[in-house]
C-alpha cells in the first residue's frame, strides 16, 4: 500500500495540487474514479469550444500532463502514485472526443474510460508495465480513452 499524502502538501504544491486534481486524488478510495469525476467539468467546460479548440486543449493538457505528472512522481519519490489524476484528466478527455452529446454521452464516456482504465486490455497493461515516467503515467489512460473512441464510434457506425 503506498503511504498516504498530507493534505497540505497536496495544497501547498502547485505540480502536486495539479497532479492531484485539485485534490481529487486524495480520495481514500478509488482516487482514479474521482479524479474522472473531476474531469467531468472540465470537459463541460472545453465543449463549449469549437471541435478544434476542444482537440487543441486536450493535446495540451496531454503534454502538460507528462511533465506535471513526472515532476509528481519526482517529489513523491513513487512511480504512478494512486493519488496522481491529471492523467485521469486527459485519458476522460480523449474519450469524450467521440461520446453522444448531452449526460448519456458523459456517462457513457465515464464508464467506458474507467473500464478500459480499470482493466487494462493490451496495449495499455503493457504500456503501464513498461513505459516508465511522466510519459508512462499518461500514455496507459490516453491509450484508455482512445480505446473509448474506437468503441463509440463503432457504436455509432451500427445505431
Amino acid at each position: 500500500m503506498t503511504e498516504r499524502i498530507d493534505t497540505r502538501r497536496v495544497f501547498s504544491d502547485p505540480v502536486l495540487w495539479l497532479a492531484f486534481g485539485f485534490g481529487s486524488g486524495l480520495s481514500p478510495r478509488a482516487p482514479g474514479t474521482a479524479g474522472t469525476l473531476v474531469a467531468v467539468p472540465l470537459f463541460l467546460l472545453l465543449d463549449q469550444l469549437s471541435f478544434a479548440g476542444y482537440l487543441t486543449a486536450t493535446v495540451l493538457i496531454s503534454l502538460a500532463g507528462v511533465w506535471i505528472c513526472q515532476r509528481a512522481s519526482q517529489t513523491l519519490g513513487v512511480h504512478d502514485h494512486p493519488g496522481i489524476v491529471w492523467d485521469e484528466f486527459a485519458g476522460y478527455l480523449v474519450a469524450m472526443i467521440m461520446a453522444p452529446e448531452g449526460w448519456t454521452g458523459i456517462l457513457a464516456g465515464f464508464v467506458l474510460f474507467r473500464f478500459f482504465d480499470i482493466w487494462k486490455p493490451w496495449p495499455i497493461g503493457w504500456v503501464d508495465k513498461k513505459v516508465h515516467g511522466g510519459l508512462g503515467i499518461m500514455l496507459d489512460d490516453i491509450l484508455a480513452g482512445l480505446m473509448v473512441v474506437v468503441v463509440l464510434w463503432v457504436a455509432k457506425l451500427v445505431v
